[in-house]
């Protein structure tokens, strides 16, 4: 029935990069959750206590995969929050309904992409968005942000998790395939997000490498 209603849904356009085998992602990161001895998992917490998310919250996760960091929020909003998960991936989004319905957490996981997100202005408390900027072309990111500004509440929280790229880029030499568009990095979402209208910008290390990756977070508040 949920396979059915999955291949129901249409599938929609977006100008990132799609993530289309779920289990190989998932196998992809339970592997490097086992082999740094839980900082994966840690470093998801870390992003629910940087977001700071309370009970009775409405929380978004942009680009939520097969749904691990929208499961560890959902915790932290009880029952009477409301967690919702988007992602352009049919397979993942089967996949992190599939760990929901395991988990029995009510989780609302649709298609949908930064560029254009299915929710009413002002209606979330707070948004994530891991490990998928990365995946962006520059203006889609900026496209992005202004949406995520859009569905926040005055005062909402975004927080905004990559890989720090700068390095990199800065030498001569051609960046590996998984690193996928790398025309900007964590380094540069302070900006980004000021540009977008938001303030109380902050940066935090994480001293979590992942991938040969250092990573990188930033916290940021709807004025």
């Amino acid at each position: 029935m949920n396979q059915q209603k999955q291949r129901k849904e249409p599938v929609p356009e977006t100008q990132g990069i799609v993530i289309t085998r779920a289990w190989r992602y998932d196998l992809l990161l339970w592997v490097g959750n086992l082999l740094s001895g839980g900082k994966l998992q840690a470093l998801r917490h870390m992003t629910a206590d940087l977001a700071e998310l309370h009970p009775g919250e409405t929380v978004l996760d942009v680009g939520c995969g097969t749904g691990a960091l929208a499961l560890v929020s959902k915790e932290r909003i009880g029952a009477t929050g409301r967690m919702l998960g988007i992602d352009p991936s049919p397979q993942m989004i089967a996949c992190a309904r599939h760990k929901a319905e395991r988990a029995k957490q009510a989780i609302d996981f649709q298609l949908g992409v930064i560029e254009h997100l299915p929710f009413p202005d002002q209606s979330c408390d707070a948004v994530l968005a891991t490990m998928m900027m990365h995946q962006l072309p520059d203006d889609l990111k900026r496209q992005g942000l202004c949406e995520i500004a859009r569905v926040l509440k005055p005062g909402g929280r975004v927080v905004v998790v990559d890989t720090k790229l700068r390095d990199m880029r800065q030498s001569q030499s051609a960046p590996p395939a998984h690193t996928l568009l790398w025309e900007s990095c964590i380094q540069d979402q302070p900006q980004l997000l000021k540009e977008a209208g938001f303030s109380q910008i902050e940066t935090r290390e994480t001293r979590f490498h992942f991938r040969g990756f250092e990573i990188g977070m930033v916290r940021a508040c709807k004025s």
